[in-house]
């Protein structure tokens, strides 16, 4: 660990004396300057607060991907593009289109990750972590998606224990009609196949307008992968899925504003046998159905908000053990918000989340949950956001949780130096498939507790170059496993594990302008569990990216992802194995050939290494793909 952090410091080093030797910033277009070159000093974040607070003024090192980025990531998936963030490794990017993603934040897992939507909390109570499927969004149809990781319950209520991913969807932006065309194709193959066949397809339309104050879009996808194994073997395994999604807003007074939404999405995948892992000729199918309506009332020095959804997911597996599975879920959040002389800014709300799934029959779970936070930006660098929620759960009762982040920020003409502190605690209940489902079902489980202690700072010397460094210590009290209970007959249990958990970590960040055209973004995170709960979990991972811009219309990047030995369970002899560490390296290209159309290539694996994501499932090997983006 020592010697990446020592190796870590001594690279920001030397960019920040690069850095202090060089001249102008970028000067190309606009929106690309906002990606490559370090944000502005005025730099908005808003998930950690649901303010827009300048960042230097945020007790967090929030994560922002902008437009601009995901532009650039143009034909991979939402999943792939996270898991170039320090703090997060989502097991199963590497694998084939179709296979289930793991989304260990800090060493957690996928119930104590919390997914929002257009403000929403999205889930599936039928899950068996009531985790929300990353698979069912369109990265083309997503406009910026901002991170908050480590326990903020307070203000999202269940599940929000190890992160926050917020996703903002495309919006019409410009008065007029707009039309944005996206189309992908390239290979899809694994490190032996070297024949180079177009297995993978994706095209996206989008149609936008304003005018005055009406706004509608509305956006079609459609992705087809195949050419790749989920199990070791010869027998491809097919993904396709289709989405839409259709918004309409309008803006009846300078006060008061309204916006419905409606998003359909239908995935398709085949799958290979678990236990034994083999070839099969299995099938998954998985389609969901979410309305939204989302209105603004704004008052001198405040605003009221009332946000809600409905979500319907259904999901059927075809294989030597059948099943389906019908969830619904409401959610309703209401909460104003208001602010005093530019100096506090409170959040009074209240927030339902509805859920209900059919097993032997149908259940469902509630939590009606008040809550309050408060900002208190001073004039003399201190600052503190603190809050609390009355989490109301209509089986497990009321608890409290808390959180307290203070924050002192030093600044000067072009940069800050920030020194941030944060404890937070955050509560999950058993979920509804863990108390009724097929599987282990177990009624008498406990809720699980979870108590995040931070400290860390954040330098910024000018546009040019920013670090960011954060300690973290996690404890899970009642952790939920699911447990083998007969190991002759490998009858399972979900059950409380007895004890604490106890997982510690360090994150680092470094973004720096090494020259006017090259744009150094890298990041490291150190993962430490003390327990055995650590599988396929890094405990050393490696970000990094070094960037240059040829001209006004043409952009080059090299991708670098290293990742340390990991432990995997073979479901065959149940033994644990060691999985040796990897690297990959990849590159990307952007060619905008006029302000309508822009093309797009990358190389992912780019020396064809062979690795293990997943102990006896397939990897992607070398693969190219082609972009176009056209818009009128």
């Amino acid at each position: 660990m020592y010697k990446n952090l020592v190796g870590f410091g001594a690279m920001a080093l030397l960019c920040a004396k690069a850095i202090a030797q060089e001249g102008q910033p970028l000067g190309y277009d606009q929106r690309e300057k906002d990606s490559v070159q370090i944000e502005e000093l005025d730099e908005v974040v808003v998930s950690d607060s649901r303010f827009s607070l300048k960042r230097e003024n945020s007790g967090k090192t929030v994560i922002k991907i902008s437009a601009a980025e995901l532009e650039r990531n143009q034909g991979r998936t939402l999943a792939e593009v996270i898991n170039t963030k320090s703090g997060l490794e989502i097991n199963g990017t590497r694998s084939f289109a179709g296979q289930n993603l793991s989304v260990f934040a800090r060493g957690g897992n996928n119930r104590q990750v919390l997914v929002i939507i257009n403000g929403i909390q999205v889930s599936d109570p039928s899950n068996v972590n009531a985790e929300y499927d990353l698979r069912l969004l369109n990265l083309a149809q997503i406009e910026s998606i901002e991170i908050v990781k480590g326990a903020a319950s307070t203000l999202y209520g269940n599940s929000a224990a190890t992160a926050v991913i917020n996703i903002t969807t495309k919006e019409a932006d410009a008065e007029g009609l707009k039309l944005e065309a996206v189309s992908n194709w390239g290979t899809n193959q694994s490190q032996g196949d070297r024949t180079n066949t177009i297995s993978e397809v994706s095209n996206n339309v989008t149609i936008s307008g304003k005018r005055k104050g009406l706004t509608f879009l509305a956006s079609g996808g459609h992705q087809f992968t195949d050419g790749l194994s989920a199990a070791i073997g010869e027998e491809a395994d097919a993904l396709s899925r289709i989405d839409g999604n259709f918004k309409v807003g309008y803006q009846f007074s300078k006060k008061l504003k309204s916006e419905a939404s409606a998003f359909y999405t239908k995935l398709k995948s085949d799958f290979d046998n678990g236990f034994p892992v083999e070839d099969a000729d299995f099938h998954f199918n998985s389609e969901q159905s979410r309305f939204g309506l989302a209105t603004t009332y704004t008052y001198g020095n405040g605003s009221l908000h009332l946000n809600t959804a409905f979500n319907q997911i259904t999901r059927e597996f075809v294989s030597d053990f059948p099943n389906s599975f019908d969830s619904e879920s409401f959610v309703l959040d209401v909460f104003n918000k208001y602010t005093f002389k530019e100096r506090f800014y409170t959040i009074f709300g209240l927030n339902l989340v509805e859920g209900k799934t059919v097993f032997s029959e149908t259940v469902s779970a509630r939590n009606l949950d008040p809550y309050f936070n408060l900002v208190y930006i001073s004039d003399f660098g201190l600052n503190l956001n603190a809050g609390a929620r009355w989490n109301n759960h209509n089986e497990y009762g009321s608890h409290w949780i808390y959180n307290l982040n203070p924050s002192y920020r030093v600044k000067w003409d072009e940069g800050y130096l920030k020194f941030l502190g944060s404890y937070a605690t955050s509560y999950i209940a058993p979920n509804l498939s863990q108390l009724y489902g097929p599987f282990g079902a177990n009624t008498d489980l406990r809720s699980e507790e979870n108590s995040t202690l931070e400290g860390g700072m954040e330098i910024r010397l000018s546009e040019k170059f920013r670090f960011n460094t954060v300690y973290f210590n996690r404890l899970e009290e009642g952790r939920i496993e699911y447990v083998v209970i007969d190991p002759d007959t490998f009858e399972s249990k979900y059950q409380n594990r007895e004890g604490t958990n106890r997982v510690e970590g360090i994150e680092v960040e470094v973004a720096a302008t090494l020259l006017d055209n090259v744009q150094l973004n890298a990041n490291y995170t150190f993962t430490n569990l003390d327990t055995d709960v650590a599988l396929r979990i890094p405990k050393h991972k490696w970000n990094a990216q070094l960037a240059y811009t040829f001209n006004q219309g043409t952009y080059i990047s090299l991708n670098y992802q290293h990742l340390s030995n990991r432990l995997d369970t073979d479901f065959n002899t149940f033994t644990d194995v060691d999985l040796a560490a990897y690297g990959l390296l990849n590159v990307t290209a952007q060619h905008r050939i006029s302000e309508h159309v822009q093309l797009y290539a990358s190389l992912d694996n780019l020396f064809n290494e062979d690795y293990v994501e997943l102990l006896n499932y397939t990897t992607r090997g070398r693969n190219f793909r082609i972009g176009l983006r056209l818009r009128l």
